[in-house]
């Protein structure tokens, strides 16, 4: 019996060495995994957050587009040169023809 004693006592630190590195090594997957999904979790806000901005920047510039149409729309211009600047249509004696 004496001597089952001292080799369970010699074999009890090496079964707490196995145990610690074991649980080191779980801790440290646990604490790898979980770092993982909140990049994954970061990385997926980001991205809606830049496609909301897309979509607003979009529409910004559809909307340009159209008031760009409506600026350079002939009857637009003919109408502001008339009432602002007082321009007329010139007369076949003011027209000059370049041969």
């Amino acid at each position: 019996m004496n001597r089952r004693s001292k080799k369970q006592k010699k074999e009890a630190p090496k079964n707490i060495g196995l145990w610690i590195a074991v649980m080191a090594i779980f801790i440290g997957e646990l604490f790898f995994y979980t770092w993982c999904r909140v990049q994954c979790v970061r990385t997926g806000y980001e991205i809606t957050q830049v496609r909301n901005q897309y979509l607003k920047l979009n529409t910004v510039q559809y909307n340009l587009k159209i008031e760009i149409a409506r600026l350079k729309s002939p009857e637009r211009i003919v109408k502001k040169a008339k009432e602002e600047l007082g321009l007329v249509m010139p007369t076949t004696k003011q027209m000059v023809i370049m041969p």
